[in-house]
Order: C-alpha cells, then structure tokens, then sequence
C-alpha cells in the first residue's frame, strides 16, 4: 500500500458558538478502502509484505456489516492476495448474499467462514485454529487494531492538523484514538466517542498509546450497531445542512454528541476542534435494509 498523494480536505463546520468546528474527510481517501481502515492497514499489509511470504494471503474477523471486512476484501483485490473473512453469525451461512457488505465484499474475491456467536468470542483460539491451516497467512484482528494499525494512523495528522486544541474520533476497537493519542502534539487532547459499550476500551487504548492526552465519551446509544431516531435524524439534518454525508455507527454518533458538547460549552472559548471523518459509508445500505424491515425512517443518501 503506498501514502496517497491526494491533500484530505478539512471543511468548517459553521457553528454559531465561539468554539470552531473542523472535519477531516478521511472518507475520501480510497473509494472503498475508506477512512482509518486504510491507515489501520497500511502497516500491517507492508510489513507482511516486506517479509517476501511464498503464498501470501489475508485472514481477519468481522460482523455481517464490518467495514472492516468491506476494506481487507478491497485490499485483497487491489493487492491481488486472496482474503478470507471470519464471520459472526453461522446464522448467515445461507443468506449472506442478501447482506450488501458481505455481498460486495465476496464480489472482492473474499470467502467466508461464518462460526457460531460463540465460538467468535475466543478469537485467540479462532486465530490458532486458521494459522494451522494457512501457515505463513496474515491474521489481522478485528477492526485492524494492533501495534502495526496504530503506527499507520500517524498518517492521519500532518502539518494541517497542527494547530488544533482537541482531535475528536469514533472508537470502535481503540486503534484510530490510540494512533491519534500517540502521535498528537503535546498540547493537543484527544477525545474519543465510544460506539461500543465495551468497559475495557480506555485500557486497550492506554495500552496502545502509552500517553494520558485523551479522554473517553460514551456514544453507543445503547450497543454497537444501535441505530436511534435521534441519530437517523441528525445524520439527515447534518447532511442537508452541510452536504456531508455520515453514517449511522461511527461518524453519526460522534458528530451528534460533539455538537451536544459544543452547545453545551464544553470547550473554552476560542476552541479548534478537528473529528475525523473516518468513513464507514459502505454500512449504510445495510442499516437501511433494516431500517426498511421496522418501518422506520431511512438514511437519506446521495
């Protein structure tokens, strides 16, 4: 994978608050490789590949609409290495085709092995299980978060990104917040907007990042992959406002909770605050699918 040549826009958001509002389009890095996703894997393919494997190929994990899984599919076919994807859910083995993420990511050559929501929970013993099956494979965890994925992130900040106060992020498995954390300048704070209710992230984040610059906001409205009105709603506002689309795991729910932060006076004033579009966009067909199914409102697109 080679460091785009393309400058990533940074838009203002205009607010009528002292505090100034910044967004990074990182969803427009790669038409499907999109976001943190390629800079998560951009240390992880090159690395692998650095080491000339004989037959390389790509294993990793993910849920029934895993960006994650969409960008290693894209990756594989860019790169010309097959992939193999682990899904949750052996309740999809006979209808995956119906589901747009694994659909487009299976038309990106990526085969599937679908395993119990059980058995998905000891991903360590999952990763033994397929390294003895497909020695000298590449195994990237779920959501790309390791070492290699936080030391790509670094990519995501430059000289643009300098004279911001705050660096604002959705968190998933920790790995882009931990990459921002480390690699931030001393006076900048990091705030990250947990899409998971998941206790052990602020751990794996120090752990990843070694640095105490950041601080961790509950944003899940209720789980992962939890989709509120509320939310559906603003990503329309936000979208007819500004013309920037957002989705409705990630991006959606940070950028509502940080406007709340905003009108509330969170930040002093004066404050530049910078989120990063971190794509993701791919799982909006999909929740409208669902959406479609409960009569509810859809996310508008396009």
């Amino acid at each position: 994978m080679k460091i785009p040549c393309i400058k990533i826009p940074i838009t203002e958001i205009p607010l009528e608050k002292n505090a100034r509002l910044f967004l990074k389009r990182e969803d427009l890095i790669h038409p499907q490789i999109s976001g943190n996703k390629y800079w998560k894997l951009f240390y992880n393919i090159n690395q692998y590949l650095a080491k000339n494997p004989e037959n390389p190929f790509l294993i990793t994990f993910g849920g029934a609409f895993s960006n994650h899984i969409a960008a290693v599919a894209a990756l594989g076919r860019e790169s010309n290495i097959p992939t193999l994807g682990i899904i949750r859910g052996d309740e999809l083995q006979q209808k995956w085709a119906e589901n747009p993420t694994l659909k487009t990511a299976h038309q990106n050559g990526m085969e599937f092995r679908f395993v119990t929501r059980e058995a998905y929970r000891n991903k360590p013993l999952l990763s033994q299980i397929f390294e003895k099956e497909f020695p000298g494979a590449l195994i990237i965890p779920e959501g790309g978060t390791n070492d290699n994925a936080v030391n790509g992130i670094q990519y995501m900040l430059s000289e643009q990104t300098k004279s911001f106060d705050y660096l604002c992020t959705a968190v998933g498995t920790g790995g882009t917040v931990a990459g921002l954390s480390r690699f931030a300048e001393e006076n900048q704070q990091v705030l990250g907007f947990k899409v998971v209710d998941d206790s052990s992230v602020e751990d794996t984040v120090f752990k990843l990042s070694k640095r105490n610059n950041f601080k961790l906001f509950e944003a899940h409205d209720g789980g992962y992959g939890k989709i509120s009105d509320k939310n559906i709603r603003f990503i329309n506002d936000f979208k007819g406002k500004y013309q920037i689309q957002l989705d409705p795991v990630y991006t959606g729910k940070m950028m509502r909770h940080l406007f709340n932060m905003i009108a509330s006076d969170y930040f002093p004033p004066g404050s530049k605050i910078l989120a990063f579009h971190t794509g993701g966009l791919q799982g909006i067909f999909g929740a409208n699918e669902l959406l479609k199914k409960q009569k509810r409102e859809l996310i508008k697109i396009g």
